[in-house]
Protein backbone atom coordinates (compact mmCIF):
# COMPACT_ATOMS: atom_id res chain seq x y z
CA UNK A 1 0.00 0.00 0.00
CA UNK A 2 1.32 3.40 -1.03
CA UNK A 3 -0.28 6.64 0.06
CA UNK A 4 0.12 9.92 -1.80
CA UNK A 5 -0.65 13.24 -0.13
CA UNK A 6 -2.36 15.79 -2.38
CA UNK A 7 -2.66 18.76 -0.04
CA UNK A 8 -3.01 19.84 3.56
CA UNK A 9 -6.02 22.12 3.94
CA UNK A 10 -6.42 24.42 6.94
CA UNK A 11 -9.99 24.00 8.16
CA UNK A 12 -11.35 27.01 10.04
CA UNK A 13 -14.66 27.24 11.92
CA UNK A 14 -17.47 27.94 9.45
CA UNK A 15 -18.39 31.05 11.45
CA UNK A 16 -16.11 32.87 13.88
CA UNK A 17 -16.83 31.47 17.37
CA UNK A 18 -15.25 34.41 19.28
CA UNK A 19 -14.14 38.00 18.56
CA UNK A 20 -10.77 38.18 20.35
CA UNK A 21 -7.76 36.02 21.15
CA UNK A 22 -7.90 34.38 24.57
CA UNK A 23 -6.59 31.47 26.63
CA UNK A 24 -8.51 28.58 28.18
CA UNK A 25 -7.47 26.72 31.31
CA UNK A 26 -7.23 22.94 31.20
CA UNK A 27 -8.17 20.69 34.09
CA UNK A 28 -5.70 18.89 36.33
CA UNK A 29 -6.80 15.65 34.64
CA UNK A 30 -5.92 17.12 31.23
CA UNK A 31 -2.47 17.97 32.61
CA UNK A 32 -1.69 14.50 33.95
CA UNK A 33 1.91 13.73 32.94
CA UNK A 34 0.88 10.37 31.45
CA UNK A 35 -1.42 12.23 29.01
CA UNK A 36 1.41 14.31 27.58
CA UNK A 37 1.17 12.32 24.33
CA UNK A 38 -0.49 12.55 20.94
CA UNK A 39 -3.04 9.77 20.51
CA UNK A 40 -3.26 8.45 16.94
CA UNK A 41 -5.97 6.24 15.47
CA UNK A 42 -8.11 5.75 12.38
CA UNK A 43 -11.59 4.78 11.27
CA UNK A 44 -12.08 2.94 7.96
CA UNK A 45 -15.25 3.35 5.88
CA UNK A 46 -16.59 1.29 2.98
CA UNK A 47 -18.25 3.22 0.15
CA UNK A 48 -21.16 1.21 -1.22
CA UNK A 49 -23.07 4.18 -2.67
CA UNK A 50 -23.40 5.10 -6.33
CA UNK A 51 -23.20 8.83 -5.67
CA UNK A 52 -20.10 10.84 -6.47
CA UNK A 53 -19.83 12.54 -3.09
CA UNK A 54 -16.21 13.28 -2.30
CA UNK A 55 -15.28 12.11 1.23
CA UNK A 56 -12.67 14.85 1.66
CA UNK A 57 -15.10 17.60 0.70
CA UNK A 58 -17.92 16.19 2.84
CA UNK A 59 -15.75 15.72 5.90
CA UNK A 60 -13.89 19.03 5.60
CA UNK A 61 -17.20 20.91 5.39
CA UNK A 62 -18.62 19.01 8.37
CA UNK A 63 -15.45 19.57 10.43
CA UNK A 64 -15.60 23.32 9.71
CA UNK A 65 -19.19 23.54 10.95
CA UNK A 66 -18.49 21.41 14.04
CA UNK A 67 -15.45 23.55 14.89
CA UNK A 68 -17.77 26.47 15.54
CA UNK A 69 -18.88 24.51 18.61
CA UNK A 70 -15.56 22.76 19.37
CA UNK A 71 -13.26 25.65 18.47
CA UNK A 72 -10.62 24.77 21.14
CA UNK A 73 -9.60 21.83 18.93
CA UNK A 74 -8.08 24.41 16.58
CA UNK A 75 -6.17 26.18 19.37
CA UNK A 76 -2.50 25.82 20.35
CA UNK A 77 -1.06 24.35 23.53
CA UNK A 78 1.55 26.20 25.55
CA UNK A 79 3.02 25.99 29.02
CA UNK A 80 1.68 28.41 31.65
CA UNK A 81 3.83 29.88 34.41
CA UNK A 82 3.12 26.91 36.70
CA UNK A 83 4.33 24.41 34.09
CA UNK A 84 0.87 23.18 33.17
CA UNK A 85 -0.64 23.37 29.71
CA UNK A 86 -3.10 26.07 28.71
CA UNK A 87 -4.83 26.55 25.37
CA UNK A 88 -4.30 29.66 23.25
CA UNK A 89 -7.29 30.41 21.01
CA UNK A 90 -6.76 32.86 18.15
CA UNK A 91 -9.20 34.33 15.67
CA UNK A 92 -7.47 32.82 12.60
CA UNK A 93 -6.94 29.35 14.10
CA UNK A 94 -7.45 26.17 12.07
CA UNK A 95 -7.21 22.38 12.04
CA UNK A 96 -4.90 20.83 9.40
CA UNK A 97 -6.72 18.25 7.29
CA UNK A 98 -4.54 16.13 5.00
CA UNK A 99 -6.03 15.02 1.67
CA UNK A 100 -4.49 11.73 0.48
CA UNK A 101 -5.13 8.71 -1.74
CA UNK A 102 -4.10 5.05 -1.54
CA UNK A 103 -3.12 2.88 -4.53
CA UNK A 104 -5.24 -0.14 -3.49
CA UNK A 105 -8.73 -1.11 -2.38
CA UNK A 106 -9.78 -1.58 1.22
CA UNK A 107 -10.76 -5.17 0.41
CA UNK A 108 -7.21 -5.92 -0.79
CA UNK A 109 -5.89 -5.00 2.68
CA UNK A 110 -8.71 -6.89 4.44
CA UNK A 111 -10.36 -3.62 5.50
CA UNK A 112 -7.36 -3.02 7.79
CA UNK A 113 -8.62 -5.72 10.15
CA UNK A 114 -5.10 -7.11 10.61
CA UNK A 115 -2.90 -4.68 8.72
CA UNK A 116 0.80 -4.36 8.25
CA UNK A 117 1.36 -1.84 11.04
CA UNK A 118 4.23 -0.12 9.25
CA UNK A 119 2.25 0.61 6.08
CA UNK A 120 -0.87 1.71 7.97
CA UNK A 121 1.19 4.46 9.60
CA UNK A 122 0.77 6.38 6.34
CA UNK A 123 -2.95 6.79 7.02
CA UNK A 124 -2.63 8.87 10.20
CA UNK A 125 -0.72 12.14 10.69
CA UNK A 126 2.40 11.85 12.82
CA UNK A 127 3.31 15.41 13.85
CA UNK A 128 6.52 16.22 15.71
CA UNK A 129 6.26 17.32 19.37
CA UNK A 130 6.61 20.95 18.28
CA UNK A 131 3.96 20.58 15.57
CA UNK A 132 1.63 18.90 18.04
CA UNK A 133 1.69 21.89 20.38
CA UNK A 134 0.98 24.27 17.50
CA UNK A 135 -1.76 22.01 16.08
CA UNK A 136 -2.89 19.57 18.78
CA UNK A 137 -5.53 18.19 16.41
CA UNK A 138 -4.47 17.08 12.91
CA UNK A 139 -6.67 14.94 10.66
CA UNK A 140 -6.26 12.99 7.42
CA UNK A 141 -8.72 11.63 4.86
CA UNK A 142 -7.29 8.91 2.62
CA UNK A 143 -9.46 7.69 -0.27
CA UNK A 144 -8.86 4.17 -1.61
CA UNK A 145 -9.38 2.98 -5.20
CA UNK A 146 -12.69 1.36 -4.26
CA UNK A 147 -14.09 4.70 -3.05
CA UNK A 148 -13.77 3.69 0.59
CA UNK A 149 -11.71 5.88 2.85
CA UNK A 150 -10.08 6.27 6.23
CA UNK A 151 -10.26 9.17 8.65
CA UNK A 152 -7.05 9.37 10.65
CA UNK A 153 -6.66 11.54 13.74
CA UNK A 154 -3.67 12.68 15.78
CA UNK A 155 -4.98 14.51 18.87
CA UNK A 156 -2.96 15.60 21.88
CA UNK A 157 -4.40 13.82 24.90
CA UNK A 158 -4.43 17.05 26.94
CA UNK A 159 -7.30 18.32 24.78
CA UNK A 160 -9.66 15.40 25.34
CA UNK A 161 -9.91 11.68 25.87
CA UNK A 162 -11.31 9.17 23.39
CA UNK A 163 -14.90 9.78 24.49
CA UNK A 164 -14.48 13.55 24.12
CA UNK A 165 -12.98 13.21 20.64
CA UNK A 166 -15.77 10.83 19.61
CA UNK A 167 -18.29 13.42 20.80
CA UNK A 168 -16.77 15.94 18.36
CA UNK A 169 -16.65 13.46 15.48
CA UNK A 170 -20.27 12.43 16.12
CA UNK A 171 -21.37 16.04 15.80
CA UNK A 172 -19.41 16.45 12.56
CA UNK A 173 -20.86 13.19 11.22
CA UNK A 174 -24.42 14.24 12.12
CA UNK A 175 -23.89 17.56 10.33
CA UNK A 176 -22.56 15.73 7.26
CA UNK A 177 -25.78 13.69 7.14
CA UNK A 178 -27.91 16.80 7.42
CA UNK A 179 -28.94 16.36 11.07
CA UNK A 180 -29.70 19.90 12.21
CA UNK A 181 -30.46 19.26 15.88
CA UNK A 182 -27.37 19.25 18.07
CA UNK A 183 -27.67 16.63 20.83
CA UNK A 184 -25.97 18.83 23.42
CA UNK A 185 -23.74 21.86 23.49
CA UNK A 186 -20.07 21.23 24.31
CA UNK A 187 -19.09 22.19 27.84
CA UNK A 188 -15.57 23.48 28.65
CA UNK A 189 -15.44 24.86 32.23
CA UNK A 190 -12.65 22.41 33.04
CA UNK A 191 -10.87 24.17 35.86
CA UNK A 192 -14.14 24.68 37.75
CA UNK A 193 -15.63 21.21 37.25
CA UNK A 194 -12.44 19.24 37.92
CA UNK A 195 -10.39 21.62 40.04
CA UNK A 196 -8.66 20.88 43.36
CA UNK A 197 -10.37 21.11 46.73
CA UNK A 198 -9.58 23.85 49.21
CA UNK A 199 -7.42 22.83 50.90
CA UNK A 200 -6.22 20.02 48.60
CA UNK A 201 -5.64 16.60 50.17
CA UNK A 202 -4.46 13.44 48.44
CA UNK A 203 -5.43 10.36 50.40
CA UNK A 204 -6.20 6.67 50.04
CA UNK A 205 -5.31 4.37 47.12
CA UNK A 206 -3.91 7.20 44.98
CA UNK A 207 -0.89 7.35 47.28
CA UNK A 208 -0.46 3.58 47.02
CA UNK A 209 -0.08 3.54 43.25
CA UNK A 210 1.46 6.89 42.37
CA UNK A 211 4.80 8.28 43.52
CA UNK A 212 7.08 11.23 42.83
CA UNK A 213 10.09 11.00 40.54
CA UNK A 214 11.09 14.34 39.05
CA UNK A 215 12.50 14.00 35.57
CA UNK A 216 11.09 10.51 34.98
CA UNK A 217 9.33 10.34 31.61
CA UNK A 218 7.33 7.11 31.24
CA UNK A 219 7.52 7.17 27.45
CA UNK A 220 11.32 7.38 27.32
CA UNK A 221 12.09 4.14 29.12
CA UNK A 222 14.73 1.96 27.51
CA UNK A 223 12.78 -1.17 26.60
CA UNK A 224 14.25 -1.50 23.10
CA UNK A 225 12.24 -1.60 19.89
CA UNK A 226 8.49 -1.96 20.49
CA UNK A 227 6.45 -3.92 17.92
CA UNK A 228 2.71 -4.49 17.50
CA UNK A 229 0.74 -7.65 16.72
CA UNK A 230 -2.96 -8.54 16.45
CA UNK A 231 -4.25 -11.68 18.16
CA UNK A 232 -7.70 -13.19 17.73
CA UNK A 233 -9.74 -14.30 20.72
CA UNK A 234 -12.40 -16.89 19.98
CA UNK A 235 -15.46 -16.95 22.22
CA UNK A 236 -15.15 -20.72 22.65
CA UNK A 237 -11.65 -20.42 24.14
CA UNK A 238 -12.64 -17.55 26.38
CA UNK A 239 -15.79 -19.29 27.60
CA UNK A 240 -13.84 -22.42 28.51
CA UNK A 241 -11.27 -20.39 30.46
CA UNK A 242 -14.09 -18.56 32.28
CA UNK A 243 -15.65 -21.88 33.27
CA UNK A 244 -12.36 -23.25 34.57
CA UNK A 245 -11.69 -20.15 36.67
CA UNK A 246 -15.25 -20.15 38.02
CA UNK A 247 -14.78 -23.75 39.17
CA UNK A 248 -11.63 -22.68 41.02
CA UNK A 249 -12.83 -19.52 42.74
CA UNK A 250 -16.59 -19.13 42.25
CA UNK A 251 -16.18 -15.50 41.25
CA UNK A 252 -18.13 -13.83 38.46
CA UNK A 253 -15.15 -12.50 36.50
CA UNK A 254 -15.50 -10.38 33.36
CA UNK A 255 -13.78 -10.81 30.01
CA UNK A 256 -11.68 -7.70 30.70
CA UNK A 257 -10.51 -9.15 34.03
CA UNK A 258 -9.81 -12.68 32.82
CA UNK A 259 -8.20 -11.95 29.47
CA UNK A 260 -6.43 -8.92 30.92
CA UNK A 261 -4.91 -11.11 33.64
CA UNK A 262 -3.85 -13.73 31.09
CA UNK A 263 -2.19 -11.21 28.77
CA UNK A 264 -0.59 -9.26 31.63
CA UNK A 265 1.03 -12.43 32.96
CA UNK A 266 2.11 -13.50 29.48
CA UNK A 267 3.71 -10.11 28.77
CA UNK A 268 5.65 -10.02 32.03
CA UNK A 269 6.75 -13.64 31.63
CA UNK A 270 7.88 -13.12 28.02
CA UNK A 271 9.71 -9.91 28.93
CA UNK A 272 11.68 -11.70 31.66
CA UNK A 273 10.94 -9.01 34.24
CA UNK A 274 12.96 -9.64 37.45
CA UNK A 275 10.82 -11.41 40.05
CA UNK A 276 11.21 -8.77 42.75
CA UNK A 277 10.09 -5.93 40.48
CA UNK A 278 6.61 -4.51 41.09
CA UNK A 279 4.51 -4.51 37.94
CA UNK A 280 1.26 -2.61 37.45
CA UNK A 281 -1.91 -3.22 35.45
CA UNK A 282 -3.33 0.15 34.37
CA UNK A 283 -6.69 0.99 32.81
CA UNK A 284 -9.00 3.97 32.52
CA UNK A 285 -12.19 4.41 34.52
CA UNK A 286 -14.86 6.77 33.17
CA UNK A 287 -15.59 9.17 36.04
CA UNK A 288 -18.24 11.31 34.36
CA UNK A 289 -20.99 9.81 36.53
CA UNK A 290 -18.79 8.88 39.48
CA UNK A 291 -17.91 12.42 40.53
CA UNK A 292 -20.37 14.44 42.59
CA UNK A 293 -22.07 16.23 40.99
CA UNK A 294 -21.77 14.24 37.73
CA UNK A 295 -20.15 15.99 34.80
CA UNK A 296 -22.64 17.53 32.35
CA UNK A 297 -23.39 15.50 29.18
CA UNK A 298 -21.58 18.01 26.96
CA UNK A 299 -18.29 17.80 28.88
CA UNK A 300 -15.61 16.69 26.44
CA UNK A 301 -12.35 17.06 28.36
CA UNK A 302 -10.54 14.15 29.95
CA UNK A 303 -13.21 12.40 31.99
CA UNK A 304 -11.29 9.29 32.99
CA UNK A 305 -8.67 8.50 35.61
CA UNK A 306 -6.16 5.69 35.63
CA UNK A 307 -6.85 2.76 37.95
CA UNK A 308 -4.16 0.30 38.99
CA UNK A 309 -3.55 -3.19 40.24
CA UNK A 310 -0.02 -4.11 41.31
CA UNK A 311 1.93 -7.20 42.29
CA UNK A 312 5.49 -8.50 42.12
CA UNK A 313 6.50 -10.08 38.82
CA UNK A 314 7.24 -13.36 40.63
CA UNK A 315 3.78 -13.54 42.23
CA UNK A 316 2.09 -12.58 38.97
CA UNK A 317 3.70 -15.48 37.14
CA UNK A 318 3.35 -18.06 39.93
CA UNK A 319 -0.05 -17.36 41.50
CA UNK A 320 -3.27 -18.87 40.09
CA UNK A 321 -4.70 -16.85 37.21
CA UNK A 322 -7.95 -16.26 39.09
CA UNK A 323 -6.06 -14.43 41.83
CA UNK A 324 -4.72 -11.95 39.27
CA UNK A 325 -8.17 -11.51 37.74
CA UNK A 326 -9.56 -10.97 41.23
CA UNK A 327 -6.88 -8.36 41.87
CA UNK A 328 -8.04 -6.44 38.80
CA UNK A 329 -11.68 -6.81 39.86
CA UNK A 330 -10.96 -5.49 43.36
CA UNK A 331 -9.12 -2.47 41.95
CA UNK A 332 -12.40 -1.26 40.48
CA UNK A 333 -13.74 -0.72 43.99
CA UNK A 334 -11.33 2.21 44.31
CA UNK A 335 -13.36 4.17 41.77
CA UNK A 336 -15.14 6.87 43.76
CA UNK A 337 -15.54 10.61 43.98
CA UNK A 338 -12.90 10.63 46.73
CA UNK A 339 -10.41 8.77 44.53
CA UNK A 340 -10.93 11.26 41.69
CA UNK A 341 -10.66 14.28 44.00
CA UNK A 342 -7.51 12.87 45.62
CA UNK A 343 -6.03 12.27 42.17
CA UNK A 344 -6.75 15.90 41.24
CA UNK A 345 -5.41 17.19 44.56
CA UNK A 346 -2.22 15.19 44.09
CA UNK A 347 -1.75 16.99 40.78
CA UNK A 348 -2.27 20.31 42.57
CA UNK A 349 0.18 19.56 45.37
CA UNK A 350 3.01 17.78 43.55
CA UNK A 351 2.71 18.40 39.79
CA UNK A 352 6.22 19.84 39.42
CA UNK A 353 7.72 16.95 41.40
CA UNK A 354 6.91 14.42 38.71
CA UNK A 355 3.84 12.35 39.60
CA UNK A 356 4.20 8.90 38.05
CA UNK A 357 3.19 5.26 38.34
CA UNK A 358 6.82 4.46 37.55
CA UNK A 359 8.16 1.71 35.33
CA UNK A 360 6.64 -1.71 34.87
CA UNK A 361 3.20 -0.40 33.81
CA UNK A 362 1.07 -2.37 31.34
CA UNK A 363 -1.82 -0.30 29.99
CA UNK A 364 -5.09 -1.99 28.97
CA UNK A 365 -8.18 -0.50 27.37
CA UNK A 366 -11.39 -1.92 25.90
CA UNK A 367 -12.61 -0.35 22.64
CA UNK A 368 -15.29 -2.92 21.86
CA UNK A 369 -18.25 -0.86 23.05
CA UNK A 370 -17.30 2.81 22.65
CA UNK A 371 -19.98 3.72 20.11
CA UNK A 372 -17.66 4.24 17.15
CA UNK A 373 -20.51 3.14 14.83
CA UNK A 374 -22.26 6.45 15.51
CA UNK A 375 -19.53 8.32 13.60
CA UNK A 376 -21.40 8.04 10.28
CA UNK A 377 -20.65 10.71 7.66
CA UNK A 378 -23.24 9.29 5.26
CA UNK A 379 -21.54 6.04 4.25
CA UNK A 380 -22.47 4.09 7.35
CA UNK A 381 -20.39 3.64 10.46
CA UNK A 382 -16.72 2.63 10.30
CA UNK A 383 -16.02 -1.01 9.51
CA UNK A 384 -12.69 -0.91 11.35
CA UNK A 385 -11.32 1.20 14.19
CA UNK A 386 -7.60 0.95 14.77
CA UNK A 387 -5.37 2.70 17.35
CA UNK A 388 -1.77 3.32 16.34
CA UNK A 389 -0.33 4.78 19.53
CA UNK A 390 2.22 2.82 21.54
CA UNK A 391 2.42 5.38 24.36
CA UNK A 392 -0.66 5.21 26.55
CA UNK A 393 -1.57 5.16 30.25
CA UNK A 394 2.05 5.55 31.30
CA UNK A 395 2.91 2.42 29.33
CA UNK A 396 5.03 1.94 26.22
CA UNK A 397 3.45 -1.47 25.66
CA UNK A 398 -0.36 -1.00 25.78
CA UNK A 399 -3.01 -3.55 24.87
CA UNK A 400 -6.30 -2.73 23.13
CA UNK A 401 -9.37 -4.97 23.01
CA UNK A 402 -10.95 -4.30 19.58
CA UNK A 403 -13.96 -5.56 17.61
CA UNK A 404 -13.39 -7.43 14.37
CA UNK A 405 -13.86 -5.43 11.21
CA UNK A 406 -17.54 -5.64 10.32
CA UNK A 407 -16.59 -6.20 6.65
CA UNK A 408 -14.26 -9.13 7.31
CA UNK A 409 -15.49 -12.62 6.54
CA UNK A 410 -15.02 -15.74 8.62
CA UNK A 411 -14.75 -14.04 11.98
CA UNK A 412 -17.86 -13.19 13.95
CA UNK A 413 -17.40 -15.00 17.25
CA UNK A 414 -14.99 -13.14 19.44
CA UNK A 415 -12.74 -10.11 19.05
CA UNK A 416 -9.09 -9.19 18.61
CA UNK A 417 -6.42 -7.71 20.82
CA UNK A 418 -3.73 -5.37 19.55
CA UNK A 419 -0.63 -5.84 21.69
CA UNK A 420 2.46 -3.62 21.78
CA UNK A 421 5.50 -5.33 23.25
CA UNK A 422 9.27 -5.09 23.16
CA UNK A 423 10.53 -6.95 20.11
CA UNK A 424 12.72 -9.34 22.12
CA UNK A 425 9.67 -10.60 24.06
CA UNK A 426 7.19 -10.98 21.20
CA UNK A 427 8.14 -14.55 20.12
CA UNK A 428 7.62 -15.91 23.65
CA UNK A 429 4.40 -13.92 24.01
CA UNK A 430 3.08 -15.35 20.73
CA UNK A 431 3.58 -18.84 22.14
CA UNK A 432 1.55 -17.93 25.23
CA UNK A 433 -1.27 -16.69 22.98
CA UNK A 434 -1.00 -19.84 20.87
CA UNK A 435 -1.54 -21.86 24.06
CA UNK A 436 -4.67 -19.82 24.69
CA UNK A 437 -5.97 -20.64 21.19
CA UNK A 438 -5.22 -24.33 21.78
CA UNK A 439 -6.98 -24.16 25.16
CA UNK A 440 -3.80 -25.21 26.91
CA UNK A 441 -4.45 -22.92 29.84
CA UNK A 442 -1.98 -22.55 32.68
CA UNK A 443 -4.33 -21.51 35.45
Amino acid sequence: MKVQVTETALIRPSTAPFPDDHTLALSHLDNDHSLNVTFRYLRAYVNRTTTDRNPFQVISSAIATALHHYYPLAGSLRRASDGRYELLCQVDQSVPLVNASADCTLESVNYLDDPDMNSVEQLVPDPSPEETLLNPCTLQVTVFKCGGFTLGAAIHNALCDGLGATQFFCMAADLARGVDQIKFQPVWDRAALLGPRNPPRAEGPVREFLGLEKGFIPYKQDVGLVVRECFYVEDECLDQLKSLLFEQCGLGLTTFEILGAYIWRAKVKASKIPGDEIVKYSYLMNIRKIVKPPLPPGYWGNGCVAMYAKVSAKDLIEQPLWKTAELIKKSKSNASDEYVRSFIDLQELHYEEGITAGKGVSGFTDWRHLGHSAVDFGWGGPVTVLPLSTNFLGSMEPCFFLPYSSSSTGRNKGFKVLVSLRETAMPAFKEEMAKFSRKEFEI
